[in-house]
């Protein structure tokens, strides 16, 4: 049985590994003209990478073989091991990817590709920068799994080599592993990668701790290991009883789960139990139920600690029994049940593919399917990420999750991220249920859409044709899908919304002129529409109503023969009745002063703001300044006869400080069809105090109401309204 060993040599002892010893190592499954390209590649990569070296001071070709060493240990192709000793010759060498196309072929050249870095672009920033490069990587590994591969070996050959280094760099690349390399690697069920790269980082971010640490497990190691012996012993008896093939073996925690585990439940490492466990290979999937049912009788199992991934896989295809008994004096232990094919997967995940794969099977693996389905979600989010910032986000969004089991109303189990909610479901299920999505049901009850959702739910999903998705989702929603397709969504609605408010801006500007935007020749529209910077009428009109440019000045732009040096009379009156009507149902590019609330009613101003479009304010609004007026900014507005919807007031009780009277005023507005936002209370003077109320309400003669109703009150000495 082809096995991957784990390296665990120290960075500053590390063995040199040498093309000889790589062409002996490739040779043990491939032919020998494979072995040949590969030597060949050597020889081009040494050629180009001449006269180079590592921090370390060795030469730097010794960096590509032992990553391809790597790669060759998991059994890949020959195309993998090609690229890997090439895949630094784009970014610091003069070698192009036509030449490497010439010499090796479109799929090395692929590859290489792939995991080069960004080098001839400028960015803003290095955080820019690292999103870039990990979604060229991301992209490349979506086309071709191979990407990545070769990206996880050359990132853990650096880690092994992390030494040479200056402390802050160690700790940037170590924490850049981490936040990205070591969830990929987890994700693929790369778990022999995995757990080096845990080790790695922790002994970089915190060489002492790992020391410390280090020596605990090797110092309490005979006494845990007695414990197992007994186990094993009695256990091993049963099995032969039973008649059950079986293979027991001993597991060491690693060390990074070990800190975690102390750090993140606060526990001394002599309360850490489980650094020590078993693991039970057998040969089918009953026996592991049967070897559950031994286990169970012959120790006793702590409530709780039984988990089953055979019948529902973790998302990277991992399959096992787990379970925690009391052991020997009553210390507890774990105890791991599986197959042999499972074990390989579990520790070689999607490098299974290669590695176990038969030269005749032409089906995927679980591990590779679940990969490919994983990898289909990424381009997805691609298209609909605003940036690679953007992107990065919502890949380690989907990165970082534990798990939970869910049921549709037929039965069929959905897997979701931890704090999953019905909105996230729904967008797993399929994106047009996720954007018209308006309720849920969870065991055929009704219940919020921010609802966290548990093991075992059955979950279904109401929708309308006329529901979208709503802005407030993305405060709860966990999973890369449901919030990319959100923000999607919310995009095209602001586009479209901005274009229809920058056309009603601009024909606001031209009526006074006599005119509409259709009146204005095409040739010199599409002239002016250029001289922005835009393709498109569309484009103008967006960045017009999203505030970003003056309609005024636009107006100014396309027919300048018709804007005279003073207006008129007859002009100014038009102007005036042309002020712009607000109705309360605009949408996203119509918001709302938080500094004085306005509400149907009241005399209101507005200007342009920059990405927001209008903000309207009242009349007199302190935040408005009085030269805005006179600007380009400034929007001439009023309330639509038929403005609807609910707007934020708020109002300030002065009350004798009384019990009851927060309940009391709080049941009046809410008799009243006010829904209250916020309350705030205020302490006066011992005596007296203030209620801040931050309420909605229809209009002025709703406020009015509510007011109304507040005065009545005994204890209420004044209300104001903010």
């Amino acid at each position: 049985m082809n096995k991957i060993i784990p390296h665990t040599d120290e960075a500053e002892t590390e063995e040199r590994f040498l093309i000889s010893d790589l062409c002996d190592l490739i040779s043990q499954y491939m032919d020998q003209e494979q072995v040949k390209e590969v030597y060949n590649a050597y020889l081009f990569g040494a050629q180009a990478h001449e006269g180079q070296h590592r921090v370390s001071g060795e030469p730097y070709i010794y960096h590509p073989i032992a990553v391809a060493r790597i790669l060759a240990q998991m059994h890949m192709d020959v195309k993998s091991i090609i690229a890997s000793i090439l895949h630094d010759v784009l970014e610091d060498t003069p070698a192009t990817r036509k030449l490497i196309e010439r010499e090796f072929g479109k799929d090395v050249a692929h590859l290489v590709d792939g995991v080069s870095k960004l080098t001839h672009i400028k960015f803003k920033n290095k955080i820019e920068q690292q999103a870039e490069n990990i979604q060229k990587v991301l992209l490349a590994m979506a086309k071709d799994i191979r990407v990545i591969m070769i990206k996880l070996a050359d990132r853990l050959h650096n880690m092994r080599t992390l030494g040479a280094l200056r402390p802050e760099k160690r700790r940037r690349i170590a924490q850049e592993t981490l936040d990205i390399y070591i969830p990929i690697a987890n994700r693929l069920g790369i778990y022999i990668i995995r757990h080096e790269l845990e080790n790695l980082v922790f002994k970089a971010m915190h060489p002492m701790r790992y020391r410390v640490l280090e020596h605990a497990v090797d110092k309490t190691g005979g006494h845990r290991k007695e414990l197992i012996d007994k186990i094993n012993q009695a256990l091993g008896s049963r099995l032969v009883e039973m008649s059950i093939d079986s293979q027991i073996v001993s597991r060491k925690k690693h060390l990074f789960s070990v800190y975690n585990k102390m750090k993140d439940k606060g526990l001394p490492f002599s309360k850490v139990l489980d650094v020590y466990a078993l693991r039970v290979l057998v040969d089918s999937v009953d026996d592991c139920y049967r070897v559950l049912g031994i286990v169970h009788n012959l120790f006793k199992p702590i409530p709780g600690r039984f988990k089953d991934y055979i019948a529902i896989p973790k998302s990277n295809g991992y399959q096992s029994l787990h379970t925690a008994l009391y052991g020997p004096h009553g210390i507890p232990m774990e105890v791991q049940i599986r197959t042999e094919e499972m074990d390989k997967f579990a520790e070689s995940g999607i490098a299974a593919h290669w590695l176990y794969k038969s030269p005749d099977e032409k089906g995927e693996i679980v591990a590779h399917a679940r990969a490919r389905d994983w990898l289909t979600g990424i381009l997805e989010m691609q298209q609909s990420a605003g940036d690679s910032l953007e992107f990065l986000e919502n890949v380690k969004v989907d990165l970082f999750h534990d798990e939970v089991y869910v049921y549709t109303p037929d039965g069929d189990i959905m897997k979701l991220p931890r704090n999953a909610t019905p909105v996230d479901f729904a967008y797993a299920v399929h994106t047009d249920i996720g954007n018209h999505c308006v309720a849920a049901k969870l065991d055929h009850s009704f219940a919020p859409l921010n609802t966290p959702l548990y093991s075992g739910q059955t979950v279904e999903i109401v929708t309308s044709p006329s529901s979208r998705p709503n802005a407030a989702w993305l405060n709860y929603v966990v999973t890369a899908k449901a919030r990319s397709n959100i923000r999607n969504y919310l995009k095209n609605m602001q586009s479209d919304e901005a274009m229809s408010q920058g056309r009603r801006l601009l024909e606001r500007c031209l009526k006074p002129l006599g005119m509409r935007l259709d009146d204005i020749n095409k040739d010199d529209l599409q002239i002016a529409i250029q001289e922005y910077g835009f393709n498109a009428i569309d484009e103008l009109l967006e960045d017009v109503g999203l505030g970003n440019r003056p309609p005024s000045l636009v107006v100014r732009r396309l027919v300048p023969e018709r804007i005279a040096d003073g207006e008129s009379e007859e002009t100014k009156e038009m102007k005036s009745q042309s002020a712009l009507a607000i109705s309360g149902t605009e949408g996203m590019v119509v918001s709302y002063g938080r500094c004085c609330h306005p509400i149907p009613g009241d005399q209101i101003v507005a200007k342009l703001s920059k990405g927001r479009g209008i903000v309207v304010h009242r009349d007199g609004c302190k935040n408005l300044a009085a030269e805005s007026k006179r600007s380009d900014k400034y929007i001439e507005v009023h309330w639509a006869e038929d403005a609807s919807g609910e707007f934020n007031c708020e109002i300030k009780l002065e009350i004798e400080n009384k019990s009851g009277l927060l309940a009391r005023t709080a049941t009046i507005i809410s008799d009243c069809e006010g829904d209250i936002e916020n309350v705030e209370m205020e302490d006066r003077d011992g005596f007296s105090m203030n209620l801040l109320y931050l309420i909605k309400v229809t209009d002025r003669n709703h406020l009015a109401k509510i007011m109304r109703r507040l005065r009545r009150v005994p204890s209420v000495m004044r209300i104001i309204r903010m």
